[in-house]
């Protein structure tokens, strides 16, 4: 899977949000907002074709967790920009 490259990272009044770069006309009720974990996993993803066991590795590296509660969490990030479609 990956990141669709249509989609970017800003930061906006102090806040990470998603956006979509090609839409014109942006719908503001539907803005996806990142914690740093989230953040930290976007960019580590963004321009790669990546699975869930490689967002688990990278936050294993990152934060010191144990694979268990990486791979958690990694799923549900995963699930969660797959909802959205940020992730194809």
């Amino acid at each position: 899977m990956k990141i669709d490259p249509k989609y970017k990272l800003r930061e906006i009044a102090g806040e990470c949000i998603i956006v979509n770069q090609g839409k014109v006309g942006t719908d503001l009720t539907r803005i996806i907002s990142l914690n740093s974990s989230a953040r930290f996993l976007y960019n580590a993803m963004e321009a790669r074709e990546f699975e869930v066991e490689d967002a688990a590795h990278a936050l294993v590296e990152e934060y010191g967790i144990d694979n268990d509660l990486a791979m958690k969490d990694a799923g549900k990030w995963v699930e969660s920009l797959k909802n959205c479609g940020v992730i194809l």
